[in-house]
């Protein structure tokens, strides 16, 4: 089995801060139970994070800029770690993610390890 890491992308003027803790609590259930039935079927690798909406871009030089930036339309919000077979059995898990309820989507990567240098 290989490794993916699904990451999950949103507009990026989504904010859920503006949520009140039941609006929170119910937009979290389906992806509890998204994320627990990956888990049923052991392809869970790392359950993953939410990531926060502010951040730093760091470039050559010495040249550190803040983000996320206006023009970007999208954002990543989050990610896990989940073990399949093929691309084709780790972008089937992707398919039923809540984020698409408010117009997301997923990114299925491959991570490849690194070879190990002695």
């Amino acid at each position: 089995m290989k490794e993916f890491l699904l990451i999950f992308r949103r507009e990026a003027a989504l904010k859920d801060s503006q949520l009140s803790p039941e609006q929170m609590q119910s937009m979290m259930k389906p992806w509890q139970d998204w994320i627990g039935s990956i888990a049923a079927q052991n392809k869970l690798t790392s359950p993953g994070n939410r990531l926060d909406s502010e951040g730093r871009v760091v470039k050559p030089n010495n040249i550190i800029t803040n983000g996320p930036y206006a023009e970007i339309k999208e954002a990543i919000g989050g990610y896990i770690i989940v073990k399949a077979g093929s691309l084709d059995e780790a972008t089937a898990l992707a398919k039923d993610c809540p984020i698409f309820s408010v117009g997301g989507s997923v990114e299925v990567r491959c991570i490849v390890p690194m070879e190990e240098t002695n």
